[in-house]
This record gives C-alpha cells, structure tokens and sequence, in this order.
C-alpha cells in the first residue's frame, strides 16, 4: 500500500511559500519605498554626529556647502546598505559628493566595513540615533539629496540599485 501525504502535513509548507512570494512581490513593487517625506524642500536638519574613527568628519557647515551632495544613512549591520555599496563607491568615482551618516552602529565594524569595502564618503558622521530621527529616516540605508542652501531636494528609502541612480537620482542631479 503507497504512503500517502496527509493534507495537514503539506498545508504549512505550501502557505508558507505562498506568504513569502506574497511578500515578494510587495516589496518588489514600483513605488514600494517612496514613503512621503515632510522634509522635502527644507534646511537639513542639525547634525548631532560624533566623528567616525579619523576619518573627515561631516558638518552641518558641509550640507550649506556649493553644489548637491548625498547623505547617506548606513550601517555596518545592514545587508541592503552592503548592496548599494558598489553603486555607491562607482557615483563617488564620476566625483559625486556623498556624506555618510553611520546609523546606530558600532564604530569598530563601521571601519571594517569601510576597509574591506573601500570607503566612497567625502565625509563621515557617527549617529547614535538622533540625527535619523531628526532627518525623519525610516530605516537605513536612507538617502537624501542637498542643495547648496543646505535644503532637502529628495529622498529614498532603501538601497540605490543602478535603476534607483538612473530612474530618481541622476534627473534630481541634472536638474530634469
């Protein structure tokens, strides 16, 4: 007589799988981190950073510096911010100013992850939390762009991907 699977054994399994593409598909969807933010089109906040190790440490004075700049919330902790990584070390070769605001992390691995990555921010500021709330950032990695005036053109939730760069960032960066 053939074994037969009892309908109890299979159902766990089976909705599992389906929550988990459920799941999937959310996140992957067009507009899933386009989260409003009330910061658009204001000064950037105070920073409340403590410098990172010897690296440049970031300033309040360098987000009213000339030009756009990236200040990118990371963390050593984060597997999404190790993803934008190398998005991130090639927008810093074409000479694109990114800060870096190291999100509630300790400093030893925040270095090692520079190390072993290389290090794509002009300038580096450790937050124990503050500043992330400050900025209103939901979550790391988090991204906003600055103007000249030290005002928020825009932001994003979640790791640049080389779609993100072309699609939302280089038309703020080009002014389109």
């Amino acid at each position: 007589m053939a074994n037969k699977i009892s309908p109890w054994v299979a159902a766990p399994p089976l909705l599992f799988a389906t929550f988990i593409a459920l799941l999937a598909v959310s996140l992957n969807r067009e507009g899933a981190n386009d989260l409003p933010s009330t910061m658009i089109g204001r000064d950037a906040p105070l920073l409340t950073t403590t410098q990172l190790g010897d690296l440049p440490e970031l300033t309040t004075a360098d987000l009213k510096a000339d030009g756009l700049k990236l200040v990118n919330f990371w963390a050593s902790w984060c597997g999404p911010c190790r993803v934008e990584h190398p998005t991130l070390a090639a927008m810093a070769k074409e000479g694109i100013v990114i800060h870096g605001v190291n999100y509630k992390d300790q400093s030893k691995n925040a270095l090692s992850f520079l190390n072993s990555l290389g290090n794509p921010y002009t300038k580096l500021g450790k937050d124990e939390g503050r500043t992330g709330i400050d900025w209103g950032a939901t979550g790391v990695p988090e991204t906003f762009i600055i103007d000249g005036d030290g005002k928020i053109l825009f932001r994003h939730a979640g790791p640049i991907t080389q779609r993100v760069l072309e699609e939302k960032i280089r038309p703020v960066l080009e002014g389109r």
